[in-house]
């Protein structure tokens, strides 16, 4: 109902409002007002104005600067008390009699390198009877091509576990052992995998 009341005397009320803005508006728009045209026009000029010069003149007016005389040299030292004194510690340099082959430098030999290292999944049958923290060996191949092979496991803390750790390194990927740059067999790369309990 208040609503009601405030819309039937707003509109009026804005229409009145509006209407007398404009009348008054309009009023200030019909006064007419005459520029005084006796006055002179002011006349400014804003380019900068250039005087010419004299080309043969200006030539001659040009002085140049005069430069500082150089500093003098230092003063000789001719003073012999005044050098240091050269005869210092007089020593012999070894001799070593070894033939010693370095070689170049590069040795492209390496060992069987971890690429993907997956780590295993905790079985759950085998969380009721495990430590917080379980460990198996696992012994295994590595092939020419990076695969792991002929996998094992050792030694562990928990037999329940060692199914889950061969999984997960049958998943590997290795660098290949390489001898003379060809890709050969590593034997018997052995590895401790954890398993431990969160919460």
């Amino acid at each position: 109902m208040g609503s009601l009341i405030r819309l039937i005397i707003g509109v009026p009320g804005a229409v009145i409002v509006t209407g007398g803005l404009f009348l008054f508006m309009a009023a200030m728009i019909r006064q007419e007002t005459r520029l005084n045209e006796e006055e002179d026009a002011i006349n400014i000029n804003i380019t900068a104005q250039i005087d010419d010069t004299d080309i043969n003149n200006a030539n001659r007016d040009i002085k140049r600067p005069t430069l500082d005389a150089p500093p003098p040299p230092p003063p000789a030292v001719n003073d012999p008390s005044n050098r240091p004194a050269l005869n210092g510690v007089a020593a012999q340099i070894p001799t070593i009699n070894a033939n010693l082959n370095i070689g170049s430098g590069f040795n492209p030999d390496r060992d069987a390198q971890p690429l993907v290292r997956i780590p295993p999944q905790y079985p759950e049958r085998c969380m009721n009877r495990a430590k917080a923290s379980e460990s198996v060996l696992v012994q295994f191949d590595v092939t020419p091509d990076g695969q792991t092979t002929n996998i094992d496991a050792v030694e562990s803390s928990n037999s329940c576990l060692n199914r889950a750790a061969i999984r997960s390194v049958e998943r590997w990927k290795y660098q290949p052992k390489i001898v003379d740059n060809q890709a050969q067999w590593r034997r018997g790369v052995q590895t401790v995998i954890t398993f431990t309990l969160e919460g």
